[in-house]
């Protein structure tokens, strides 16, 4: 938000600040919660909690108010991410529920292209993990996902597969 006259306005105001952030936000959890794999990373029963965190967020990120960092300071995305198995399965469902908020906003081109453009480096970021999902409970606290892959043993990271 701009509070003098000459400033040039914030992303944020140019799209349509909170109203639009909210109907962005409320679109893609609408797909999280019916999605198997990322819908477990969610603790609390109600997205409510987790929609209302994201929209701070980018609000903030977008030059909005600065909520999100009086709450909960620094954002230190990737360390907040840490505890959850990100792999690219989960990346990429991520990056297909944002894309259709993001086409639901139907934004001039050039908006459009830099929100998602932030968004997609945003969810490259956060992987973690090339494990496929696992099940039950990991050795390393991430939070386990869904019944897809086989069980067996947990490789640190960097470590090569055995050719045993």
């Amino acid at each position: 938000m701009t509070d003098t006259p000459d400033a040039p306005l914030a992303f944020y105001d140019e799209i349509g600040g909170h109203d639009t952030f909210v109907r962005l936000v409320d679109e893609f959890y609408r797909g999280v919660a019916e999605d198997d794999v990322l819908r477990p990373m969610y603790p609390e029963e109600d997205l409510g909690p987790a929609a209302e965190r994201l929209t701070l967020f980018l609000e903030q990120y977008w030059g909005g108010p600065t909520t999100y960092g009086q709450r909960r300071g620094h954002p230190r995305l990737r360390m907040r991410h840490a505890p959850f198995h990100v792999n690219p399965d989960a990346r990429d469902r991520w990056l297909a529920h944002m894309r259709r908020a993001v086409d639901s906003l139907e934004l001039p081109p050039l908006h459009e292209a830099t929100l998602w453009d932030y968004l997609h480096r945003a969810a490259l970021a956060m992987v973690n993990t090339f494990e496929s999902t696992p099940i039950g409970p990991s050795a390393t606290g991430r939070t386990e996902l869904g019944a897809t892959a086989a069980p067996g043993p947990r490789r640190g990271a960097g470590e090569l597969p055995r050719a045993d």
